[in-house]
């Protein structure tokens, strides 16, 4: 897509570091160079300001990328995009069934109103809790890592979602300051969410989860 746009030899794709390595690859194809922008903290998403902050007279489009059912801030994204002459191209995520988006949000709703110890993701327009991603409170990934050690003992089948950013990989690593993509590589967890999950099911999550309190042990 982005070469069929034009986009090519000497241009500048903003693109988010958190997650989807794939989206950097599919601009290095066309020749042009990916850079990275910080995301919001509350979506994951690319944030507008930071994007805006990163178009120099190389910019030639932006990909954003919807996460974890939560969509990106399209309308302000496009105002940029208009702005700046800018190609603004998204990436989604698969869209499930009205009745399953509903049952998750059930799901969501029940953990929202039970978890402690973790922060709860911000619901906000249009969620659909394709993940249902909270944050290890502490001081960085040692104490999510071990958070996370905890509940699987525990038989809850959590995962780290995006354990390396893009611009900490080996083929693409940059010298750039991400801060809220950093942090959240660092403390976010994704809770199971999955179809087959019973209402016990979702309280031994809780219970899992807050009987941890929080832990902020530092892993060795």
């Amino acid at each position: 897509m982005l070469r069929a746009a034009g986009v090519g030899l000497g241009d500048e794709v903003i693109v988010p570091a958190f997650g989807n390595v794939e989206v950097t690859e599919a601009v290095i194809r066309t020749g042009a160079l990916p850079v990275f922008a910080d995301i919001d903290p509350v979506t994951y998403c690319l944030d507008p300001l930071a994007v805006g902050a990163a178009v120099t007279p190389r910019t030639a489009a932006v990909v954003v990328v919807h996460r974890f059912g939560r969509p990106a801030e399209i309308g302000r994204m496009h105002e940029l995009g208009e702005r700046h002459g800018l190609l603004v191209l998204e990436r989604g995520e698969s869209e499930a069934p009205r009745d399953e988006v509903a049952q998750r949000r059930e799901r969501a709703a029940f953990l929202d109103a039970r978890l402690r110890g973790v922060r709860t993701p911000d619901g906000g327009d249009g969620h659909t809790y394709q993940q249902y991603v909270v944050r290890v409170p502490g001081n960085g990934r040692p104490d999510r890592d071990a958070f996370a050690r905890a509940l699987q003992r525990k038989g809850v089948d959590c995962r780290v979602p995006v354990k390396t950013p893009v611009h900490r990989l080996p083929d693409h690593r940059r010298c750039v300051s991400l801060p809220e993509t950093e942090l959240a590589a660092d403390t976010t967890l994704s809770l199971p969410m999955g179809a087959l999950l019973t209402r016990r099911d979702m309280q031994r999550i809780v219970t899992a989860c807050n009987a941890l309190g929080g832990l902020l042990q530092p892993a060795f």
